[in-house]
């Protein structure tokens, strides 16, 4: 028994070793064959295999077995949280936090009652104020989207904050981290009037309203049967890597968030860039959002003409002219259903169709991203994946708009605000406001000295436009600004400086303004945009009493005192508004309208006296016929242009620090060129003209430069 069995065991051993000699010899032969087949290959068809675009590995179907995960930040905007609006929103964030404990979330919003909700959510959801909005508190999309992109995350999302998603959102992305190829994810979000279900109170499980659990394939189900799609006015997701290649080319204009058409530019620039692969999730994810959708965000309000949106929403008129300036979606029409492939899920696994190829595909091997041409992969689940794509097909979520009768709305901006409107809604609790007045030639110079103010969270400011072009564009900007219907015609864009005509013309703008302001029972303090603020001087200003008028000097030499004649500098100055200033600001302007200078010489001789005569000591002047007190500022706290030659300094804003200045006059320099160059190299420049936003502190983004495409300026930002 035992030497048959011996015997049995061992010709079963050599047959096992001539079996293992014989896949080894077939496998030599195969490489072999391999390599000689690689050789015969096409040079172009050798490099696809060396260097696939987009390939999605086997361990991408089931990312649980991967340990490394990416992280996740979503930003979103919301609105006010009263209401059924803040039930919705509140809702919708904590759907997000159930995705995952390594997901964080990021709000965009100025309310102070943000900071304690986001609080009271955990320690996952933060505020962040550092973008940039309008006076009205409207956040601007291109900050969001660029705060978004500073983001240390593996993937960054942006979406609406009401609306809701489930945990396949999460697989979806786990999905696509693994191609390796950078890429823009975007979804549409259908509608459901009703959604029944809330979560547990740890967050983890949904519930229905008698409070029993909920299958979540069940829960998915119940609300397929509800959805609505509406793809040109619905909620559009966008997630994307944190890759080498920028969204889009050229620079995202300053749309405003919420207003329509932006979404949709920014996949339609994305599309015709080429840099990234886009695609359509909007069926591999489960998102939805509760309401009307006549009540969408994206949606333009009802709105036959345009004076009816110039009186109704002229924000919504605003991103239309934006969208039909720039880039090519004014000329593409937003039709690019055709162009986006979709990422569907199928029987477990995801899927990649192309509906203009008709062709789907488990994976991406193709050369170029603008050719989907290919095979259908054999194999045993083709024909349940042809099923899927039946499926997908019969949603028919056509995402093709049509924003013409929005572009015909394009036309120059007229919103319905004037100074005595303004007044009201910027006016701090002490009715002060401050003045800034500009043209065209010093638009970026105002930017700059706005997002200053802004950055030093002053919002108490009014900007009067010379122009029509300035208007237009502190309109986009998010400035309250109204226009001066009696500001000369003929200011000059580079000939406009200190002892020009324009100049004298443009100076006697300034002091009719403020005494219309002062009579309409307001506080002014008048600042040239070509002042650096430092910190906020109103609590300063405010210490001197009523009748005083707080002025700076542009007295430049140390051995004499600051209020000899004519060094009253009318480009700063605080004027309380109360009958003695209003009194001496009246005959300073009657003053200037017989004189063929500026109106800076008509302050001091009438205020002070022709050659001084009205002085007090070395640091005042005292009007007897009103009884106004003039104070001329101490200069190394509000120092001129000249003083101490501080803007000849290596480092200004040190230099200044040490002095405990205020405020910096960027005056005494001759020419707007040679004002903006030392301005901006001194590093006193607050604006981003590339980016058309403030700058931040966040701006770690590194300048790139990219071939110029037809119709784009060239990359600025990646």
């Amino acid at each position: 028994m035992k030497g048959s069995s011996f015997f049995a065991s061992l010709g079963y051993t050599k047959a096992f070793q001539v079996g293992l000699w014989s896949v080894w010899l077939c496998g030599f032969v195969l490489i072999a064959l391999s390599l000689y087949a690689s050789q015969r290959l096409p040079s172009s068809l050798k490099e696809q295999i060396r260097k696939p675009k987009i390939v999605v590995t086997s361990a991408a179907k089931d990312f649980s077995t991967d340990p490394t995960k990416p992280t996740i930040t979503i930003f979103s905007a919301p609105s006010s949280f009263s209401s059924v609006v803040g039930a919705r929103q509140i809702l919708a964030i904590q759907s997000w936090l159930s995705l995952s404990p390594d997901l964080t979330v990021v709000l965009f919003g100025q309310d102070p009652n943000l900071v304690s909700l986001a609080g009271a959510l955990g320690s996952r959801v933060s505020v962040e104020s550092n973008i940039d909005f309008t006076f009205l508190g409207t956040p601007f999309f291109h900050s969001m989207v660029a705060r978004a992109q500073a983001s240390t995350s593996d993937i960054s999302v942006l979406i609406d904050p009401d609306t809701i998603l489930l945990p396949d959102f999460i697989s979806t992305l786990n999905f696509v981290h693994k191609l390796d190829h950078d890429w823009l994810l975007v979804a549409t979000s259908p509608n459901v009037t009703q959604f029944p279900f809330y979560l547990d109170e740890a967050g983890t499980h949904w519930l229905q309203e008698d409070g029993e659990r909920i299958k979540l394939q069940k829960m998915q189900e119940a609300l397929a049967e509800k959805r609505q799609w509406s793809c040109c006015e619905g909620k559009i997701l966008l997630a994307w890597n944190t890759g080498e290649l920028p969204l889009h080319a050229g620079v995202l204009p300053p749309f405003l968030y919420g207003k329509g058409i932006h979404s949709h530019w920014i996949i339609n620039e994305a599309l015709s860039s080429d840099f990234r692969f886009v695609f359509d999730a909007s069926e591999a994810i489960s998102s939805f959002y509760i309401g009307d959708i006549s009540h969408s965000h994206n949606r333009l309000p009802k709105a036959s003409t345009y004076d009816d949106v110039k009186e109704k929403s002229w924000e919504y008129a605003g991103n239309s002219f934006l969208g039909s300036h720039y880039g090519s979606m004014y000329f593409r029409g937003a039709n690019f259903s055709n162009k986006l492939v979709k990422l569907i899920k199928c029987d477990g696994h995801y899927l990649f169709f192309d509906t203009e190829e008709n062709v789907a595909f488990p994976y991406r091997d193709q050369s170029s991203l603008n050719s989907w041409k290919g095979r259908i992969m054999q194999s045993r689940r083709e024909k349940k994946r042809m099923d899927c794509v039946e499926v997908s097909r019969s949603l028919d979520r056509n995402m093709d708009c049509s924003f013409e009768e929005q572009f015909k709305l394009s036309k120059p901006l007229l919103p319905p605000f004037s100074l005595e409107s303004l007044l009201p809604i910027t006016a701090d609790k002490d009715k002060t406001i401050i003045l800034a007045i500009a043209g065209s030639s010093y638009r970026d110079m105002l930017l700059s000295w706005a997002c200053r103010l802004r950055r030093l969270q002053i919002t108490n400011f009014l900007v009067c436009a010379l122009d029509r072009e300035t208007y237009q564009f502190s309109i986009l900007q998010g400035l309250p600004v109204f226009e001066d219907p009696h500001a000369p015609s003929d200011i000059s864009f580079n000939k406009c400086h200190f002892g020009t005509k324009c100049f004298q013309n443009v100076t006697k703008v300034k002091s009719r303004l403020v005494l219309k302001v002062l009579k309409m029972g307001y506080n002014v303090l008048l600042s040239d945009v070509d002042v650096y603020w430092f910190e906020n001087p109103l609590p300063y200003l405010h210490s001197y009493g009523p009748a005083v008028l707080v002025a700076q000097s542009d007295e430049f030499n140390l051995t004499v005192p600051i209020n000899m004649p004519r060094r009253l500098n009318s480009g700063f100055y605080f004027a309380r508004s109360d009958a003695e200033t209003i009194a001496a600001l009246e005959r300073v302007v009657n003053h200037a309208s017989t004189s063929t200078l500026s109106e800076q010489p008509s302050f001091y001789d009438v205020l002070c006296g022709e050659g001084g005569k009205n002085r007090l000591g070395d640091d005042r002047c005292h009007e007897p016929e009103t009884n106004l007190t003039v104070h001329f500022l101490d200069r190394d706290l509000f120092p001129n242009g000249a003083y101490r030659e501080l803007w000849e300094e290596p480092n200004v804003k040190s230099a200044c620090k040490k002095r405990g200045c205020i405020i910096l006059h960027n005056n005494w320099v001759n020419g707007r060129k040679r004002k903006l160059e030392r301005q901006v190299l001194s590093g006193l420049w607050e604006y981003d003209i590339s980016r058309r936003m403030c700058s931040r502190s966040w701006h770690s983004i590194k300048l790139t430069s990219y071939h110029r495409q037809p119709g784009y300026a060239i990359l600025m930002f990646s």
